[in-house]
């Protein structure tokens, strides 16, 4: 019961906690880190790409420092939009904590679509979702050394709105974990004198959209893959894609993967921003689902 109550409270504190470092003029508490090296965060919360989690470690704390970072996100495709406020906090360069409340919307028309089809069962769709994680640096670092660095990562997901895809669609659950690792490597004067990284991430999972439709269906929990490509023109741009498999499990509705193509701006360690064009394919009902993704990040 209790973490049926928790998600508007820390959400709450969430958003205030955003606001709250946007405010703030104290100088960044862990700063040892080179510039960008943290990534951004995904739409579930973790340090990494806008899509998929990377074997970074968020913030910019390093080896005897902590730091924080919070992020507002907002996706809007043609027929849905999803809302993202996350909260992450990483210790030691070794350790990440991460917490994202997720809002997605259907859209009026499709709304007005899906209202037809269920015969006013649904005239709406809005789905909110807390997603819980943590990741653990394994091996090797992002910079230095020959190894990729090595992360195992978890995500604990609880659907607030999952009757339509539990009643309808043939969701089994409102909740689910994903498990993760994630190989990522940050290669030196790789390309034309810029640097190169590459991310792959492996995922167990039985989260159908992430789970905002629900968990589990006509097909068991599956093996995903995911994977970035970031070049960096400098300290404070850089450009890159991402792709992420999706499980595909339930035979009501076809699940497609998911891609971007992003920039990202880093002009100090205080502040990230994305952007990015998305293409989520087929959500639910509705195809080609394909439009924007903003993300802006602060980190102290």
């Amino acid at each position: 019961m209790l973490l049926r109550i928790l998600p508007s409270i820390v959400s709450a504190l969430v958003l205030s906690f955003v606001a709250l470092l946007a405010l703030v003029t104290a100088p960044v508490l862990a700063q040892s880190r080179i510039l960008a090296t943290p990534g951004a965060m995904q739409v579930e919360g973790a340090a990494g790409g806008g899509l998929v989690p990377w074997a970074v470690i968020g913030s910019y704390a390093n080896e005897g420092e902590w730091g924080a970072s919070a992020a507002l996100t907002k996706v809007a495709v043609q027929d849905f939009s999803l809302t993202n406020a996350a909260l992450l906090v990483g210790v030691n360069n070794r350790f990440e904590l991460s917490y994202a409340h997720q809002t997605l919307r259907l859209g009026d028309t499709a709304a007005g679509e899906l209202s037809a089809a269920s015969a006013g069962a649904y005239p709406y769709l809005t789905v909110e979702q807390d997603v819980f994680g943590a990741k653990v640096r394994l091996a090797g670092d992002l910079i230095y050394g020959d190894l990729p660095q090595v992360s195992l990562g978890g995500q604990y997901k609880i659907n607030h709105n999952a009757d339509l895809a539990t009643q309808v669609l043939g969701a089994e659950s409102d909740s689910g974990t994903d498990i993760y690792v994630s190989a990522s490597k940050l290669y030196l004067n790789a390309l034309a004198g810029r640097n190169l990284l590459l991310n792959a991430t492996v995922r167990y999972t039985d989260a159908n959209q992430l789970g905002l439709l629900g968990f589990g269906g006509d097909k068991s929990a599956a093996l995903v893959g995911e994977f970035s490509a970031a070049l960096l023109f400098n300290r404070h741009w850089a450009t890159g894609v991402e792709y992420r498999q999706k499980p595909n499990l339930l035979n009501s509705v076809e699940e497609d993967a998911w891609a971007d193509a992003f920039v990202a701006w880093f002009p100090s360690q205080r502040f990230t921003l994305v952007a990015a064009y998305a293409d989520l394919g087929n959500i639910a009902l509705w195809d080609k689902q394909r439009g924007w993704y903003l993300s802006v990040q602060i980190n102290h």
